[in-house]
């Protein structure tokens, strides 16, 4: 059975380079260690950089895409799989589903729409998949500070830290996969009676 990591990412073409070149970094790093991508299909911004590498490294490719994406002509057609669907929500789902981890690149407000959920559902106990961050040149930071302050205000659980895991370099992601911490949804709710995520 395949392994594959769900990739969040931008599908801009006007971003610094820096980013298409981490991109295409992490998926020779997928292909190269056995990881399959499940994402959204696309074949433009970091999605394309990041497909095109997977595939030329000999790593399964699945894009999951909606119907006015392909109408649109955005879709990566080289993929193995391309699954076309009709809502970004049967998107989601699909992807999430096929996924045994989760990888967010810098991306914008859909990137960050999709790791809130897939973070919701593992303060909820729907999954325990591993979640890494990748914060290119910190590109997340502020994202963090936020965090830190719902923490800080009693808006989130200090124990909500181990949903998900913070790297700063392509070879930090890899481990930090492997090595997932486990979120104690039980043991949290039952020390944070009447606080919410």
């Amino acid at each position: 059975m395949s392994k594959f990591l769900c990739v969040y990412c931008a599908s801009s073409t006007k971003l610094d380079p820096k980013y298409y070149a981490a991109a295409g970094e992490i998926g020779r790093g997928m292909a190269a260690g056995g990881w399959g991508l499940v994402y959204g299909g696309g074949n433009a911004g970091l999605m394309g950089s990041l497909a095109r590498a997977v595939k030329a490294g000999g790593g399964r490719v699945v894009g999951v895409i909606p119907d006015f994406m392909i109408e649109r002509e955005l879709a990566y057609r080289e993929a193995d799989e391309l699954v076309v669907v009709k809502t970004m929500r049967e998107r989601k789902g699909i992807m999430a589903g096929r996924a045994s981890a989760f990888l967010a690149l810098p991306g914008g407000i859909g990137t960050l729409e999709e790791l809130a959920e897939i973070l919701t559902e593992r303060y909820l106990n729907l999954s325990q998949k591993p979640v890494v961050l990748f914060n290119q040149d910190g590109f997340y930071d502020d994202l963090l500070r936020f965090f830190e302050r719902m923490v800080r205000e009693n808006f989130k659980t200090a124990g909500a830290g181990s949903l998900f895991t913070v790297a700063n370099s392509v070879g930090e992601i890899w481990p930090q996969i492997a090595h997932a911490p486990v979120f104690d949804v039980d043991g949290l709710w039952k020390k944070q009676p009447g606080r919410e995520g």
